[in-house]
């Protein structure tokens, strides 16, 4: 639901978001590749590619808000840029895997989309060694935090069963810190996603009256302040989260991938968490907030060693900028959690953005260093 995840893919792939980069490809000049949505087309300029890199214009000449997805031959998501405004474009460069696939816009980023057919042909090359082990160890990290949200979800879900309101409320922001944390992840599997977390704001009325997922069960304890009828969502919870500890050892990880995802993460934060649309209802944000940051840190502190060595500059960036969003976030700590979102007034909120977005500059550029 979610722009980039990270993709779950056969074969080694690559997927780096860098704004204002230029084009090309890695693995052959493919010349101006460009994507135009319109309200009613998705125009791909060349639809013969080589596998592996390739930079692609998005370009947005409709009238609606759009994202573009790119389909690996299985149908899962490589990449995706959603909240492409009217009138602007945005660059993307992809790796993309051999095989037969598409590449879907959404105007009004609803429904199926307009799908273009393309085809890839080639190899991608070996993977440094070092970069492997980094996708090992991120692969664990991975299914450290998949366990840590089943494990704390249950309880959660029991004291949910349980008619504990004031119960169910404290675990509710630790039962996601796992979840937020590989979010891109976990949103790679996209019949999963909106069935655990989607918000009551992106659903349409029709929707509405089968929304499931923590922030079902968000709104009733806040608002409705009952755990009344939720025996049932609360189950599906546990049913589509053990899915997804199933499923996400399917998903395939790769360096530039991983740092998008990182990107991915921070651009949550940016998009959801400052704005204090994600929890709105529990006002648990800065819980969130932190997750995603743990998780964009712990992609960057696995890839370091190589972007030191090829870009030292841009580490030192990273480590300034991941120094001053902790350093910001520590202001708000509370009884080993953190404040209530809706207590942040809005200069602070302000403060927040601008370390954010300056983090999100040089960690744009991890993928390209660390791919």
């Amino acid at each position: 639901m979610r722009s980039l995840p990270i993709a779950g893919v056969t074969g080694l792939l690559c997927v780096s978001v860098l704004a204002g980069c230029g084009g090309g490809s890695g693995s052959g000049d493919t010349g101006a590749l460009t994507v135009t949505s319109t309200d009613t087309a998705c125009q791909v300029s060349k639809t013969d590619l080589p596998a592996g890199k390739n930079t692609f214009k998005l370009v947005n000449n409709g009238s609606k808000v759009t994202e573009v997805y790119f389909y690996a031959p299985d149908g899962k998501i490589i990449s995706e840029k959603e909240n492409i405004g009217p009138g602007t474009n945005y660059e993307i460069t992809v790796s993309l895997p051999a095989g037969d696939q598409q590449i879907v816009c959404k105007p009004g980023m609803v429904g199926d989309g307009i799908k273009q057919d393309i085809k890839v042909s080639g190899e991608v090359g070996e993977l440094d060694p070092r970069l492997a082990k980094a996708v090992a160890d991120y692969r664990t990290y991975i299914d450290q935090q998949i366990a840590d949200t089943v494990d704390k979800t249950g309880q959660f879900v029991a004291k949910v069963k349980a008619g504990d309101v004031e119960g169910a409320k404290e675990l509710y922001a630790p039962s996601r810190f796992g979840w937020e944390s590989v979010e891109p992840v976990a949103e790679s599997f996209g019949d999963l996603d909106p069935k655990i977390d989607a918000r009551e704001a992106d659903l349409t009325d029709e929707e509405r009256e089968n929304w499931t997922g923590w922030h079902r069960i968000e709104k009733a304890l806040w608002v409705e302040k009952s755990t009344k009828g939720l025996d049932g969502i609360a189950d599906q919870l546990m049913t589509d989260l053990k899915d997804l500890q199933d499923r996400v050892h399917t998903v395939d990880i790769t360096p530039a991938s991983m740092a998008n995802g990182a990107k991915e993460l921070l651009d949550e934060v940016a998009t959801g968490k400052i704005t204090g649309e994600e929890e709105a209802f529990s006002h648990t944000d800065l819980v969130d907030f932190k997750a995603n940051v743990d998780g964009a840190f712990k992609v960057y502190e696995l890839l370091k060693p190589v972007v030191q060595e090829k870009d030292a500059a841009l580490a030192a960036s990273l480590d300034e900028a991941f120094t001053d969003v902790f350093d910001a976030l520590k202001k708000y700590e509370k009884d080993g959690s953190y404040v209530s979102y809706d207590t942040v007034e809005e200069g602070e909120r302000k403060q927040l953005t601008d370390v954010v977005n300056a983090l999100g500059e040089p960690l744009s550029k991890l993928a390209a260093v660390a791919g």
